[in-house]
């Protein structure tokens, strides 16, 4: 696919107008500095309307993104760990992919319930009935 957009993995992949980009301050320390240059980046990327995710992807990936998916089927990240809009915009992106390429994997297994095996149940049952008999062996002693 090259340089514009991301590549998730063989045909699932992110073109470069589907992805919106916005700089705006970065919250916490950072002295005068963080006041006045938008070095944060705040990255939208529209995976209702993506052309290329097959349709399981773009519902698991909006699941995984939880609180960061909104109505419309937009998911928003925002990156303002560094100080360079360069690498903000680089740890941005890469966060999009890594959420994409988790969507993109096959769905874990359903789980199959087990059933005990006949011998476990008859063990499991005496050895019930061995504590309750050592139990109403410890009453009172009678003086018969």
């Amino acid at each position: 696919m090259g340089d514009s957009g991301l590549d998730i993995r063989p045909g699932v992949f992110v073109e470069e107008d589907e992805l919106e980009e916005q700089f705006i301050r970065a919250s916490g320390p950072g002295g005068q500095n963080v006041n006045k240059v938008a070095t944060a980046v705040q990255l939208r990327f529209d995976a209702a309307g993506a052309r290329h995710l097959p349709e399981h992807v773009r519902a698991r990936a909006l699941k995984l993104a939880g609180s960061r998916a909104t109505k419309e089927g937009h998911i928003l990240i925002e990156a303002g760990r560094y100080r360079t809009q360069e690498q903000n915009r680089a740890d941005a992106r890469s966060r999009l992919a890594e959420l994409l390429r988790k969507a993109s994997e096959p769905p874990p297994k359903p789980r199959k319930r087990t059933k005990p095996s006949k011998g476990a149940v008859e063990r499991r049952l005496k050895a019930k009935a061995g504590r309750s008999t050592i139990k109403k062996m410890r009453g009172k002693v009678s003086l018969d």
